[in-house]
């Protein structure tokens, strides 16, 4: 469902609602498809759809790993050869990022801060964490969180307004780091800063984290059906409370991945996978979900078509079908042309799933 939404690009709504601002549902359309401003606390349930993409993209990341690696390990796979495994992966998902990152550019643009290159600098590490125990997870993810939390605070020095200057666009730890980091790295000109940073994959790591405990709760055959809602449903809750609590005075900014942020997102990300379980797996019904499987059985093919594909994809549409079609679609255009790339993509992947071609890291 993660790789479809963001295949889709927000469907064009945004340029749609545009020409109809009294329409309060295309109004609301576009606030949930579009990224957020600096600071990510509309209100506690008036978060925007698309914060949580990247969130759900990291959590399932961290969900998939002990069946990836419990499955390598039944097949006799010796634990140096997984924690290899593990870090070959790390490395070319970075690659990865740092590919996009420089499509059109004339050089290789050093930036760390696609999905792909944030999962790729925290995989190696989470790998450490499969099979441990869950005071062992949440030790780690407190760790991490509260150590970082106390960076943002200390670093820069200096500054005036208290601690939540220090988490204000440009002011930040991360993006004064970039500063530094990016331009060891060759650069036709010095790298002038950028919103996201390199740092945010260290609270973004507790996100992978997150899907790692879920995930082995998931597998666990020790607890009923039942108890297994329970658990992921509170863990929610506790995230979500810890999360409004801590953001009183770490401010929840989706952008630099903020403590607060990852415990906020958390918590919705955690109950989005309780609704799937409980829905596909309690109650069985999993007819539905054939649409969605087609596309995360390649979610790294998904993701490149997105990526790569969108724009050469829509003017194929644009060439070849009437122009009496297009007028007749009106200001709905966008959305009309996001559905049709986002089929075809879709055609595509379903005929390299019933031809078993599945592209894999």
């Amino acid at each position: 469902m993660v790789m479809f939404c963001l295949a889709g690009a927000g469907f064009g709504f945004a340029k749609v609602a545009g020409h109809y601002p009294d329409s309060s549902v295309l109004q609301f359309l576009k606030f949930s498809t579009t990224h957020p401003q600096w600071s990510s606390q509309f209100q506690v349930l008036g978060f925007s759809l698309w914060d949580m993409i990247q969130p759900a993209f990291m959590f399932m990341v961290g969900v998939s790993m002990p069946y990836s690696y419990g499955k390598r390990e039944v097949l006799g796979d010796s634990y140096k050869f997984r924690l290899k495994h593990a870090w070959i992966r790390a490395l070319i998902l970075v690659l990865l990022g740092v590919f996009l990152h420089s499509m059109r550019k004339p050089e290789t643009n050093w930036l760390f801060t696609n999905v792909l290159s944030q999962i790729g600098l925290g995989y190696g590490f989470l790998f450490f964490l499969v099979s441990k125990s869950f005071r062992t997870h949440l030790l780690a993810g407190l760790s991490v969180l509260f150590g970082y939390f106390m960076l943002m605070a200390i670093f820069p020095t200096g500054l005036e307004g208290g601690i939540k200057a220090h988490f204000e666009n440009g002011n930040s730890f991360p993006q004064k780091f970039d500063l530094w980091f990016l331009n060891l790295f060759p650069r036709p000109k010095p790298f002038p800063g950028h919103v996201y940073a390199t740092l945010n994959f260290i609270p973004a790591f507790v996100t992978m984290l997150m899907g790692l405990v879920c995930g082995q709760l998931l597998q666990n055959d020790d607890f009923t059906e039942k108890q297994k809602l329970q658990r992921l449903f509170s863990g929610g809750l506790v995230c979500l409370v810890a999360g409004l609590t801590f953001g009183l005075i770490c401010p929840i900014v989706k952008k630099l991945w903020t403590p607060s942020w990852t415990l906020f997102s958390g918590a919705y990300v955690i109950w989005l996978l309780a609704i799937l379980y409980w829905v596909i797996d309690v109650k069985g019904w999993k007819k539905w979900t054939k649409f969605f499987v087609v596309v995360g059985v390649n979610s790294i093919a998904a993701y490149f078509m997105g990526v790569l594909m969108k724009n050469w994809t829509r003017g194929i549409f644009t060439t070849h079908l009437p122009q009496g079609f297009w007028e007749w679609t009106g200001h709905w255009r966008p959305f009309v042309e996001s559905v049709l790339v986002v089929m075809f993509f879709w055609l595509a992947l379903y005929w390299m799933y019933r031809n078993r071609v599945f592209v894999r890291v």
